[in-house]
């Protein structure tokens, strides 16, 4: 994942931080490629995520009676744009648990463009034309990691109180890659 991050440098920090996140006063703003067409403009995930029973690298959502086996979690999204086979999204947390976007995008049936942990680095939406193959073989090697970009981060800075927000920018190799997808989407019948 690229993009932006926060580091505490003394434990008041971290514990002043810590708060912000579980109180949901903090500003957390994702953007994502993910498979599939995400059919509504924009949704909440919800589903508490817990570590995967079979495979210990990888969380899980759990719901109904297994929900104690995991932590509440919950996502929105919004649609940015849709790129036939492939949807740009934007996410924002309410909370913050480990790999929780990957997670939940996967949970909806959308998980995220070239993840490998998660499933995302084979072909999960499109034809079996051989000729679309050697494209989204092309767009992983342009973007050779999960299409997952921490964009916007704000919160109340732990001495002065201020709130301080700070975005960075989509970088170049999730830009090429949605940019494949836009000349490739125009010229298809999907």
């Amino acid at each position: 994942t690229s993009g932006l991050l926060v580091v505490a440098k003394t434990e008041h920090a971290m514990n002043y931080l810590s708060n912000q996140f579980a109180e949901k006063t903090s500003e957390r703003e994702y953007v994502a490629l993910v498979w599939g067409n995400v059919e509504a403009d924009e949704g909440t995930v919800e589903g508490n995520i817990g570590r995967h029973p079979k495979n210990r690298l990888q969380n899980t959502v759990f719901l109904g009676d297994e929900a104690d086996k995991g932590k509440p979690a919950v996502t929105h999204y919004k649609v940015l744009e849709r790129l036939g086979y492939v949807t740009l999204i934007s996410c924002k947390l309410e909370t913050g648990r480990t790999h929780q976007i990957r997670v939940h995008m996967k949970h909806i049936g959308h998980t995220l463009f070239n993840d490998e942990r998660y499933g995302g680095e084979k072909i999960l939406k499109g034809t079996t034309f051989t000729k679309y193959k050697q494209f989204v073989d092309n767009c992983f090697k342009v973007l050779p990691r999960q299409a997952l970009h921490a964009k916007t981060l704000g919160f109340e800075h732990p001495k002065t109180g201020e709130f301080m927000r700070f975005t960075s920018e989509v970088p170049d190799d999730i830009q090429q890659c949605v940019e494949k997808w836009r000349s490739y989407s125009k010229h298809q019948e999907l």
